[in-house]
């Protein structure tokens, strides 16, 4: 399957750089399967799609301040985005710019943090030693949010540590959000309360490789970083009982879709367990795992929109995005969003 299939075309000014305000004003797209149609609405009224037994499944991954601005010796400005702990004080780090550092560099942060590039990697990647082991609670003080490269900032703006965060943020690991949480309140959940809509939460700490493109000109030939998840034995007891009682397994995003395939068994039960899952989700996957799914509109071009397309199908997901650009529509982190049923 050639991955032109995954080509549109999107004005630059639908890309979003702030979120709605507020959050729960963003606009929903619902795309009902079976009957091939699309709906238009606001994603507060989102439990108006929804039925009670019907389960949420949300990512409760949290963005760590992942993106570092550092010196050299010489006062060279470097900044360190950080995607990986390999060991405590020992992370995988893109350092740029890249082509002039040395390995053995000893590196000045703030807060008096100092990091070691041990050795380079691929891809203008280095392995980095920080001083001290505690990396994750001295980002909070002194690094900055890693907004996506289409969201165009100077410097992170005070409104993107709240609103690059789900309301819901609880387990720090993430260098990307998982955008399709971003849309909700205190107020949505109310109303999927009052609707007998359950909810609970799974982990992946989504990777920077989620803004990969498919550059392979066959889809079948790419392949997905691997990220960590972990699904509890309390949540694979409550899926496993709505599915039961005949509910439907939302998935909140792409990251809760891939995982809940990762811990489905072919029989359609879901299981504890964590770990890395690089599961590559396109065209012709069999979903045993996920009725249900919620998620923004994606890059071109990207493993995010080739879900999508075996979710839907290749044709109905298209119509949508024409539909999304000629309504104007919101795209990527801070944009709109998507109701698949």
């Amino acid at each position: 399957m050639e991955t032109d299939i995954l080509h549109y075309e999107l004005p630059e000014e639908l890309i979003a750089q702030y979120p709605a305000e507020p959050r729960d004003m963003s606009r929903l797209m619902v795309v009902d399967r079976a009957a091939g149609s699309i709906r238009l609405d606001v994603f507060r009224n989102v439990a108006e799609y929804l039925a009670a037994g019907d389960l949420l499944v949300l990512n409760d991954t949290r963005v760590i301040r992942a993106r570092v601005r550092a010196h050299k010796p010489t006062g060279g400005a470097v900044e360190l985005f950080l995607l990986r702990e390999n060991a405590p004080g020992v992370w995988t780090a893109l350092a740029r710019p890249s082509g002039r550092l040395r390995e053995g560099s000893l590196l000045r942060c703030a807060g008096g943090m100092t990091a070691e590039l041990v050795a380079r990697l691929e891809e203008g990647k280095w392995e980095v030693r920080f001083s001290r082991p505690d990396v994750v609670a001295w980002l909070e003080q002194q690094g900055e949010i890693p907004l996506p490269p289409y969201i165009h900032r100077d410097h992170p703006e005070p409104l993107d540590a709240d609103r690059y965060q789900t309301v819901y943020a609880a387990r720090p690991g993430a260098v990307a959000a998982p955008t399709a949480g971003l849309h909700f309140t205190d107020e949505v959940f109310r109303r999927l309360d009052a609707k007998r809509v359950d909810r609970i939460f799974i982990t992946l700490h989504v990777g920077y490789g989620t803004f990969k493109p498919i550059k392979a000109e066959r889809l079948e030939e790419h392949r997905v970083d691997p990220e960590e998840y972990e699904v509890t034995d309390a949540a694979a007891a409550r899926m496993n009982a709505a599915r039961k009682a005949g509910g439907r397994i939302v998935a909140v995003g792409t990251t809760v879709c891939r995982t809940l395939e990762t811990a489905c068994d072919d029989q359609g039960v879901f299981h504890a367990g964590r770990g890395q899952t690089d599961l590559y989700i396109y065209p012709s996957h069999v979903f045993r795992g996920v009725d249900a799914l919620q998620t923004n509109f994606h890059l071109l071009k990207s493993s995010l929109l080739a879900l999508v397309c075996a979710f839907a199908g290749i044709d109905l997901i298209r119509e949508a995005y024409r539909v999304a650009v000629r309504e104007r529509f919101r795209f990527y982190s801070y944009g709109d969003v998507m109701l698949i049923l």
